[in-house]
């Protein structure tokens, strides 16, 4: 038997220990995590403060008491800050001051990942919010309900910004989205994909404050009244900021090796540069089978599978990772848009050459009558010198999302385009096209 000590409970956390105490109940699993709950999905926050969704219950998936009951001895509001490697102790405190020592055998840090802070002049005015917590997230929910918040700025075009950006607007909020790019969804599609985005929410009356860099918040009688960039002034009576994350690595980060961004370095057993010391989730690397080398991709379902990969090893069973390939998709109003791999830019960045193979149809025959019958757009990216394919895009009002697990498996098995072009895929009028928008797309890239 051994002494397994879990820090962080959250998404990677906690299929880490579920698969420990489902699978090796002869372990001892003590956890310690600094936060009030366990497992928020924060990817459904703007459901709920766009009143999406009633309550955020179903946005919880485990629990302190549904832990301990597989076993596991969870410690809640309890924070780890140093850890003696070589005598395998760790060390902190409870949030009512009393001291935590403690002893494993193994660790596995799975410490996530922490908001990133616009380092300008009037952050500590009121209402400047950070997005990443439940009770970031209630925070924001309870001051909405005031008839001053009238107007929002949303800093940051990523997933969680754009989000927020539509839920406020449906809400009938004036809302401007601000961020440095010139696009908004910058590092997951490139820029024709991007701009359709962008575009329809300026539509839907989100003012688009592009390639625009925060310089500071004003303010008046201590709340925020205003955002300062280098390109103009925008009034707000609150700000949302969510420009990114960083790994939380502090934890004997001049001990274990790390990546260029501070995140913990791991093998594919999720194993650090010290025995018997693991990481997973939002804190660790990951390796990217686009690009075939360590990478840093934070997301709920790469956490997972480390954490599942993580409780394997560290309870005796040898299973290695299988790489990710930062799979992940939004919808906005009605819009969804996939993606998986590489995009064009992102390929340029790595020294890939590329080419792309585009198509846009139907989902099905022409003469499929009274069914919904949606175009969806598909943009494969291919590298130029072996034709592997490293990245896929598509767009449509119609969920067409399950056809991109298929181009996440072809970048893992390293498929090419030709191959691509000829492969097996049913044709039933009720579903497809003979030659659906996969296939056309793989073709054109043979002609």
């Amino acid at each position: 038997m051994a002494k397994i000590i879990v820090i962080g409970a959250n998404h990677a956390g906690t299929a880490c220990i579920n698969t420990i105490c489902d699978n090796y109940k002869e372990h001892e699993v003590v956890v310690y995590d600094r936060n009030s709950d366990i497992s928020f999905l924060a990817c459904g926050m703007a459901l709920w403060i766009g009143q999406q969704i009633s309550k955020p219950d179903g946005l919880f998936y485990a629990s302190k008491e549904s832990l301990e009951a597989k076993g596991a001895k969870i410690h809640m509001e309890a924070e780890i800050n140093d850890i003696d490697f070589d005598k395998k102790i760790v060390r902190g405190q409870f949030k009512d001051g009393s001291k935590i020592e403690d002893t494993y055998d193994k660790l596995i840090l799975a410490t996530g990942s922490t908001p990133i802070e616009i380092p300008v002049p009037g952050r500590d005015l009121e209402n400047v919010q950070y997005v990443k917590l439940f009770q970031n997230a209630k925070d924001v929910v309870e001051k909405l309900k005031k008839p001053e918040i009238k107007k929002i700025a949303v800093l940051g075009g990523g997933y969680i910004g754009v989000e927020l950006a539509e839920a406020f607007q449906l809400l009938g909020r004036e809302v401007v989205l601000i961020d440095m790019l010139d696009t908004i969804l910058g590092t997951h599609f490139d820029k024709d994909f991007n701009m359709r985005m962008q575009n329809l929410m300026a539509s839907n009356g989100v003012k688009m404050a592009m390639g625009e860099k925060v310089q500071e918040y004003i303010g008046k009688d201590g709340k925020v009244a205003a955002v300062k960039t280098d390109k103009g002034t925008h009034e707000v009576d609150m700000i949302i900021s969510c420009v990114g994350f960083r790994p939380n690595s502090l934890l004997g980060k001049d001990k274990l090796e790390t990546f260029k961004n501070g995140a913990y370095i791991v093998n594919k057993k999720q194993e650090t540069s010290i025995k018997d010391v693991y990481a997973i989730g939002d804190c660790a690397t990951v390796y990217d089978n686009s690009i075939d080398d360590v990478n840093y991709i934070a997301l709920a379902s790469n956490a997972l599978r480390s954490g599942i990969v993580a409780a394997h090893n560290v309870s005796g069973k040898e299973i290695e990772s299988v790489g990710v390939q930062g799979s992940s998709g939004i919808m906005i109003y009605d819009l969804r848009m996939v993606a998986t791999g590489l995009t064009v830019e992102k390929a340029k960045g790595y020294g890939i050459e590329t080419e792309v193979a585009s198509f846009k149809d139907v989902q099905k025959p022409a003469f499929m009558e009274n069914v919904e019958n949606g175009e969806v757009e598909i943009k494969i990216v291919y590298r130029k010198d072996n034709r592997q394919i490293v990245g896929c895009q598509m767009l449509s009002e119609y969920d067409m999302s399950g056809a991109i697990h298929m181009f996440s498996l072809a970048i893992y098995k390293k498929l090419t385009v030709d191959e691509l072009a000829l492969l097996d895929l049913f044709f039933m009028p009720h579903f497809n096209q003979p030659y659906n928008y996969i296939t056309m797309a793989g073709l054109n890239a043979i002609k």
